[in-house]
């Protein structure tokens, strides 16, 4: 099996910053593409960022400029770095990622737990 573990979240005053962090771990061949999601309570969940094996990211707009994701092979692990929190970034991060297990031929996706991010004064 595969796991994806985040941490690194928690509260912060507006302004302020965080780096979350996403470990994969279990049969692991090869990782594809990583992401991070967040959902807010009574709204749907979103994209916040991806970044593919190769190292190319992609951004949601409202975070552009101010979050961001890199990984680190070697580790099977994934970072958000976040700066100039705003309120509206309070939310639930979830960690995920394209995986191809030890005997497989075919990626499959995965998601973590989540990590409450919360942004107030």
């Amino acid at each position: 099996q595969v796991q994806l573990v985040e941490s690194g979240g928690g509260l912060v005053q507006p302004g302020g910053s965080l780096r979350l962090s996403c470990a994969a771990s279990g049969t692991i061949f090869r990782i594809g593409a990583m992401g991070w999601y967040r959902q807010a309570p009574g709204k749907e969940r979103e994209l916040v960022a991806t970044i593919t094996s190769g190292g190319s990211t992609n951004y949601v707009e409202s975070v552009k400029g101010r979050f961001t994701i890199s990984r680190d092979n070697s580790k099977n692990t994934a970072y958000l770095q976040m700066n100039s929190l705003k309120p509206e970034d309070t939310a639930v991060y979830y960690c995920n990622a394209d995986v191809r297990r030890l005997g497989t031929s075919y990626l499959a996706n995965y998601w973590g737990q989540g990590t409450q991010v919360t942004v107030s004064s």
